[in-house]
């Protein structure tokens, strides 16, 4: 394979040291059903990978929580001093990508980075921040390809031939020659495996792309071969379909075909992650049967496998789980022509990453009631203090300067809402301090007010919601800054005619300028260092 130099991270914060709080940590493992302290395996670092899109189509809410949760958790550790490597994947071929590509008379290819693009757009509006490597399954047929060959050689899969004995291209994986097969989602071999297992996929639902009726491999039709040894048996490679375009097939020692569905995130892990890292994520549905095959194969191949698998929950809508298979999915677009994106992103981040989302209107209409509470206090803050403090300062604020029920609540299994509750507590507490200043300007609790700021803006700042950063500066009103700025000169002209009103006196044309602001949304906050103003 030869040496892969490890890519340039991607931080939110700048270089410290590995904060106290680290220490107490705590992670949920699917494996174990347990949470437990989490201890990288290298001191001070922290190798993240998790599944991305297959870019069949436009992303949907379902896939996009699962990006959220598992960018708060980065940002978390981020927080606490880690340098993080996070690899985020692209399934850029697969049956359903071909099928649609070929039904739309497009490039499979063109298809597939047509909405790889969509998916971008997707996680950059929404705040995600970009992996450090994403790699494309189309980029890494070499790596997939030695590793089957390890797989083989290990006696954990066979290859198919045909009656004259040459390769078909379909490799399967040998489940039976691999006892530890089920210890993710805590299958038994034995007897009655099959109905097992298949009770397992029941139980978990489909998965959010799911096509095809094998509950082992519910995507890949290569699965549902008559030349498996058995039935949990799942494609490593496989032979292309008639229909498959030619640029769709890679030659390989064991005869012309394609990846199946599981194989590359082994390879790709392996590749820039090396033979242990720390968390494997992933939404729900992935459970079974994709990581629990994935960790087969690359301990099969003589790998260690992630030391912790989390998995982020589904989100739903009235009670069912939102996904393509279902009808029921909303696109992200969609939304987004509706919504804010920081309403959201709050919206999609607002509870645990293991708690099941119920997407409803009354799910975006608390998100934007946080918006509001959140803008006023960092508005008339900012006010009071004489300007906001820096990015800069914002960005260096450690874990251990955090109040310590934030810290508590994200140590706790990333427990969100516990941090969210953190978050507005410290807001009513800097705004009972705002109405101390405006009763009198006192430098004491001016600088008070200033600690309640930077805490509040740092702890939305490790939940990727502080309204002063990218994507959100100047988005409150669609991302157009060009209009908040002209909306903000021109209640800024009304308010020193206002202003003026008064030191003259005239308080009937100073209250018909307030009435006036008011009826169209504008709420004005008169404090001894002067007016300000916020959207109601």
């Amino acid at each position: 394979m030869g040496n892969v130099e490890e890519p340039q991270n991607s931080n939110i914060s700048g270089a410290h040291e590995l904060a106290g709080a680290a220490a107490g940590l705590n992670l949920y493992d699917t494996a174990s059903h347990a949470v437990s302290p989490f201890r990288p395996i290298r001191p001070g670092h922290v190798g993240i990978y998790v599944c991305g899109a297959t870019v069949q189509s436009s992303p949907h809410i379902g896939h996009i929580r699962a990006a959220v949760a598992f960018d708060i958790v980065r940002r978390w550790m981020l927080r606490l001093g880690y340098d993080v490597t996070f690899v985020r994947n692209v399934t850029d071929i697969d049956d359903k990508i071909l099928d649609k590509a070929a039904a739309a008379g497009q490039q499979w290819w063109a298809r597939a980075y047509y909405y790889e693009r969509e998916f971008t757009r997707a996680y950059d509006m929404l705040g995600v921040l970009p992996p450090t490597v994403e790699p494309r399954a189309t980029g890494h047929i070499p790596d997939m390809v030695e590793l089957i060959e390890r797989i083989i050689r290990n006696g954990h899969a066979y290859v198919v031939k045909d009656a004259d004995g040459n390769p078909t291209g379909n490799v399967y994986f040998d489940v039976a020659s691999w006892p530890h097969y089920g210890e993710l989602t805590h299958q038994k071999q034995g007897a009655v495996e099959a109905d097992e297992a298949a009770e397992v996929a029941d139980r978990m639902g489909p998965s959010v792309d799911a096509a095809g009726n094998d509950k082992y491999n519910p995507i890949d039709p290569a699965d549902a071969s008559p030349d498996k040894h058995d039935p949990r048996d799942f494609a490593l490679w496989k032979a292309p379909k008639a229909t498959d375009p030619q640029d769709a097939r890679w030659a390989t020692p064991f005869g012309v075909g394609r990846p199946g569905w599981h194989i590359e995130c082994s390879a790709m892990s392996h590749r820039y992650l090396g033979e242990a890292f720390d968390i494997h994520g992933g939404g729900l549905d992935l459970r079974f049967p994709h990581h629990e095959n994935e960790m087969a194969q690359t301990r099969a191949a003589g790998w260690n496998s992630a030391a912790r698998w989390m998995h982020s929950a589904w989100v739903t809508a009235k009670g069912e789980k939102m996904s393509k298979s279902l009808g029921n999915g909303l696109s992200v677009p969609a939304v987004l022509a509706e919504h804010t994106a920081w309403v959201v992103r709050y919206a999609l981040g607002s509870v645990q990453y293991r708690s099941m989302l119920e997407w409803s209107d009354q799910t975006l209409t608390e998100a934007q009631a946080a918006f509001e509470r959140v803008s006023n206090f960092i508005e008339r803050a900012g006010a009071a203090i004489g300007g906001q403090p820096s990015r800069e300062e914002i960005t260096a604020v450690g874990a251990d300067q955090l109040p310590a029920d934030f810290v508590n609540a994200m140590n706790d299994d990333i427990n969100v809402s516990g941090a969210i509750a953190a978050v507005f507590n410290t807001i009513r507490s800097g705004n009972t301090l705002l109405s101390q200043v405006e009763d009198h300007a006192d430098d004491v609790v001016q600088a008070r007010v200033r600690e309640a700021l930077v805490s509040v803006r740092a702890m939305l700042d490790t939940l990727g919601l502080d309204p002063l950063a990218e994507p959100w500066a100047g988005a409150e009103d669609g991302g157009d800054s060009k209009a908040a700025d002209a909306l903000d000169a021109l209640v800024s002209e009304q308010l020193q005619a206002r202003q003026a009103a008064r030191a003259a006196k005239d308080f009937a044309k100073a209250d018909a300028i307030r009435d006036v602001l008011a009826a169209v949304g504008i709420a004005i906050e008169d404090t001894p260092s002067g007016s300000t103003w916020s959207l109601k």
